[in-house]
């Protein structure tokens, strides 16, 4: 039986003028469990960009828009992307470009399927913590002002007591702001809340009420 509750496959595109790359990649790809898709140009990629945070695999030197270029426009898309590119005429100026513009790695054609494999591997780690930094930025944004004034108190240790004298509030009322903070972010313990707040700990999926 299939599991629909399951996470889907992590998401690459493949960007790229030579079919022969294309589908080559995909199968080596897909084969690891990665769900491809496949664009023969970054123009053809612009006219149909995921809906979802993906890894793209880019081609420097393609006709029309070059991959540099691409890379630059995917700032103003909506969706997060890690980009990878793939090149057999890089240079030291044309690699520090990527670089400058958040490039995850540059690799050599005809690329090492390990190394391109690894390479994924550090994207997809990049775009989780990008995701849960939004996650706990949506949680704090639901606070209101009075309790991310208690949560950031919390966050530097002090007790109730401490941070009612603080905010000018008694301690009750202080243990009421934190218990409304913990159902916001779904934590049972001091500890779990701590831990997300001060290590970007990804929060648990809100109930549904």
């Amino acid at each position: 039986m299939t599991n629909t509750s399951a996470a889907p496959a992590r998401l690459v595109c493949i960007v790229d003028d030579d079919p022969a790359v294309r589908d080559s990649l995909a199968l080596m790809l897909g084969l690891k469990g990665f769900d491809c898709r496949v664009f023969d140009s970054a123009e053809h990629f612009l006219k149909m960009p995921p809906s979802r945070p993906c890894c793209l695999i880019l081609d420097l030197r393609m006709s029309g828009i070059s991959g540099l270029d691409l890379q630059e426009r995917l700032a103003s898309l909506p969706i997060r992307y890690e980009v990878i590119f793939l090149s057999a005429f890089a240079d030291t100026h044309v690699m520090r470009q990527a670089f400058l513009n958040q490039a995850a790695d540059f690799l050599e054609k005809p690329v090492v399927i390990k190394h391109l494999l690894a390479a994924l591997e550090r994207s997809f780690s990049r775009l989780d913590q990008n995701n849960q930094s939004q996650a706990n930025e949506q949680l704090h944004d639901a606070l209101t002002p009075r309790e991310r004034e208690v949560l950031e108190a919390v966050a530097k240790g002090l007790n109730h007591r401490e941070i009612g004298e603080v905010l000018g509030i008694s301690p009750r009322t202080v243990e009421v702001h934190k218990a409304r903070i913990m159902a916001k972010f779904d934590v049972k313990s001091l500890a779990e809340l701590l831990r997300l707040v001060l290590r970007g700990d990804r929060p648990k999926q809100q109930r549904s009420s």
